[in-house]
């Protein structure tokens, strides 16, 4: 009961970082040396430290849906829903951690020597190699709340719609990863879906604790 209770916590925490993450997050112009310096400061590492948590969170979140589900005639997608999540957020931190202080970094170098030159090196970060893992990660995640949204649909074990939002959130979550200051508004609404699929599934399993038995 108390991992159930503990897994629970962790989805409702991770959709709170994923709306946090947008909010925390600074909007500029990153063609400029003021662009720099909002790379540089500790709101942008804090920012995409939440988005890191929530990724993490999520799988532990997933680990309880899987635990709540696995009795059940869907206990074999479930399970598959679980292990997407896991291998999706594995690929996707690596690019979190290199935005978080890679960018940091070069940004700090830029103010401090006051070079904009040095300011194509983020995208030189962004969309060198790295890219791969980041979309094929995001990609796998997506898959996972799908599949655990049909899981959820057919089990009986949760409310048949819970797991919907949180799908759609990460249906649309590589094409809203922009940037451009008109896009906070857009990516905060979707961190909204995704806190709002997280807590409703998180009060799902927590309605319907498994009994254990009296001996």
């Amino acid at each position: 009961m108390q991992v159930h209770l503990a897994t629970a916590a962790c989805l409702v925490i991770a959709g709170m970082f994923f709306v946090l993450f947008p909010v925390v997050r600074p909007f500029f112009d990153e063609s400029s040396i003021q662009g720099a310096r909002e790379f540089a400061s500790n709101q942008w590492v804090i920012a995409h430290c939440l988005g890191i948590g929530g990724f993490i969170l999520l799988s532990l979140g997933f680990l309880g849906l899987y635990l709540h589900l696995r009795d059940t005639r869907v206990e074999r997608w479930a399970l598959w829903g679980f292990v997407l999540c896991l291998v999706g957020a594995g690929l996707t931190l690596p690019f979190f951690g290199a935005e978080a202080f890679g960018l940091q970094i070069i940004g700090s170098a830029a103010v401090n020597q006051n070079n904009a030159a040095l300011i194509p090196l983020v995208n030189q970060v962004r969309f060198g190699p790295g890219i791969a893992f980041i979309v094929s990660g995001l990609l796998c995640v997506a898959a996972s709340t799908i599949v655990m949204a049909a899981v959820v649909w057919k089990s009986q074990a949760l409310p048949k719609w819970s797991g919907i939002p949180l799908a759609a959130g990460f249906a649309v979550y590589i094409p809203q990863l922009q940037g451009d200051p008109s896009f906070q508004v857009i990516r905060i609404g979707v961190g909204i879906l995704i806190l709002v699929g997280c807590c409703w599934l998180a009060w799902g399993m927590v309605r319907r604790l498994p009994t254990i038995p009296v001996e």
